[in-house]
């Protein structure tokens, strides 16, 4: 299992706590210097089903800088591919990977649904 993160994130943190508290072993990958792949990426999207606005950090200061809210509703889904591409800090965190599931950020309810 693969755990792209960033570690200034008080949420990859908690979904770190979460993953140690369960015993649920995993690798992580710093989402700032080492950047998801457009390949990557697709790749996560279409085994998680997300839709690609869902996987923008909205919060993050890259993405308000950019004034990507309003952008991203007349992008193609490939230019948001792309686009996140660019830069990690664009991207929604945690990214937990596994063989058969991709979570998007963290919520308790969904790890336990998706890893117990």
């Amino acid at each position: 299992m693969l755990l792209v993160c960033y570690d200034k994130c008080g949420t990859c943190r908690k979904a770190r706590k979460w993953l140690d508290e369960n015993r649920i072993g995993y690798e992580v990958r710093d989402i700032k210097t080492e950047n998801p792949t457009l390949a990557e990426l697709k790749e996560w999207q279409k085994k998680s089903g997300i839709p690609w606005n869902k996987f923008f950090n909205t919060s993050g200061k890259l993405y308000r800088e950019m004034g990507l809210s309003k952008k991203i509703k007349e992008m193609s889904e490939e230019e948001i591919a792309e686009l996140l591409a660019t830069d990690g800090m664009l991207v929604k965190r945690p990214v937990l990977i596994s063989d058969d599931t991709v979570l998007v950020g963290f919520k308790e309810t969904d790890y336990e649904e998706n890893l117990k």
